[in-house]
């Protein structure tokens, strides 16, 4: 199993609204406009999972398996190219601050690791960071 990790990320709020907003895909609908849409198409979720197709990988489908409130929230692939298992995990700081940290999981081979890790990696911190900025009030 290979495992990537965000950069830890601070948010300027606190933890129980950053759960609330991301423990429930619905919100994503306040993002679904910052969304690349030359990498990123066909972008549609609900309370539990989130489905897309990124380019140039394929259709994308997770699904949240675990919430441990204010704490981390768990996913799984549903449909992949290569199944991974994400998770994002909160950490409250002061009361009108967080962190956060991202990491993936993923069953890859020596030669695909070697050509997307650096991708995955890059990925993963963009994610982090887009995350970071959602406005949570």
């Amino acid at each position: 199993m290979t495992q990537f990790e965000s950069g830890i990320k601070m948010i300027p709020y606190n933890v129980e609204q950053v759960y609330a907003k991301l423990s429930d895909l619905n919100n994503l609908e306040s993002i679904k406009d910052k969304v690349p849409s030359d990498k990123i198409s066909e972008f549609s979720f609900d309370k539990d999972s989130v489905s897309f197709n990124l380019s140039p990988v394929g259709n994308i489908s997770l699904k949240i398996i675990d919430r441990n409130i204010n704490k981390c929230i768990k996913f799984e692939t549903i449909t992949s190219p290569i199944p991974l298992n994400l998770w994002i995990q909160l950490l409250p700081v002061e009361d009108n601050q967080c962190k956060l940290k991202m990491t993936v999981k993923m069953e890859l081979n020596p030669f695909i690791k070697g050509m997307i890790s650096k991708p995955v990696k890059e990925g993963l911190e963009k994610i982090a960071d887009m995350i970071a900025m959602i406005k949570y009030d």
